[in-house]
């Protein structure tokens, strides 16, 4: 007011403008830190990204609580039992020509001992047919479709397991950790070989690479040949189920895996 006597203004002191910052920044530096200290391959989800990034820029009043973050839902992986609900696939006989096994029975069994040993882990896991109409546009972190190779006597070195990925895969090196974590953690589980020399295109061109979606992670496993390794497949089947088991969880979890040489 014009009564008032106005003394001379004092210089205000002007502060740095990254001040004004530096709650912003700490923010981004503790979320950013939480982000890639937590990362899996589970993680890569982008509205689990969105999700945890909502979480941390909600504001809270001073001295509330942290705020408790909804439950993610579990992992989804997918197990394809090869030639289910379409064909017997290879077909094991005696010398009087009567079916003694088929490699459906087979791909079954196991399919069926790794479902359950994921789903005990916390895991929701699709047990798959051949031609599943699930199958369309599927999405998981992870699918491996179990086969078998021949009921038929092909040599001495027609032994051991093959897996393969999709050769047109968008991400070629997550799909390549698949496959080493399923060929280092299946032969250490089950003592068999890795049969890389046999790997055919049926493998690598396998159709259901091409009818799930393009950013689930997938491979086909062959877990042995029915003649040479039946009686291992039949009566040690809880170990080539927890060889594939062991092999997923190590592409879920990140672990480490022993360099494995690959085919060219």
């Amino acid at each position: 007011m014009s009564s008032e006597i106005k003394s001379a203004p004092r210089p205000r002191t002007r502060r740095p403008a990254r001040a004004h910052l530096f709650g912003p920044t700490i923010l981004v530096a503790i979320f950013l830190a939480t982000l890639f200290t937590a990362w899996t391959p589970s993680s890569l989800s982008v509205g689990k990204l969105s999700e945890q990034w909502a979480l941390l820029m909600t504001p809270r009043p001073v001295g509330a609580e942290p705020a408790v973050s909804t439950p993610l839902p579990p992992l989804r992986i997918g197990i394809v039992a090869g030639h289910l609900g379409n064909d017997a696939g290879s077909v094991c006989v005696d010398e009087n020509g009567a079916v003694t096994l088929t490699e459906q029975e087979v791909n079954q069994k196991i399919a069926t001992l790794v479902q359950n040993s994921l789903a005990a882990r916390g895991y929701q896991v699709d047990l798959l047919q051949e031609y599943d109409t699930r199958l369309a546009g599927y999405r998981a972190a992870a699918l491996v479709s179990i086969h078998n190779d021949s009921c038929e006597y092909i040599n001495d070195q027609a032994t051991g397991f093959k897996v393969a990925a999709a050769l047109d895969t968008r991400d070629i090196n997550r799909a390549n950790r698949l496959t080493a974590c399923l060929v280092d953690r299946y032969m250490r589980v089950t003592g068999l070989t890795f049969h890389a020399g046999s790997i055919t295109g049926d493998m690598t061109d396998y159709h259901t690479f091409s009818e799930i979606d393009p950013n689930t992670i997938a491979a086909i496993i062959e877990t042995g040949f029915l003649n040479l390794d039946r009686d291992y497949l039949t009566n040690r089947t809880d170990k080539v189920a927890d060889g594939i088991v062991q092999g997923i969880l190590c592409f879920i979890n990140n672990e480490n895996i022993e360099p494995t040489p690959f085919p060219k």
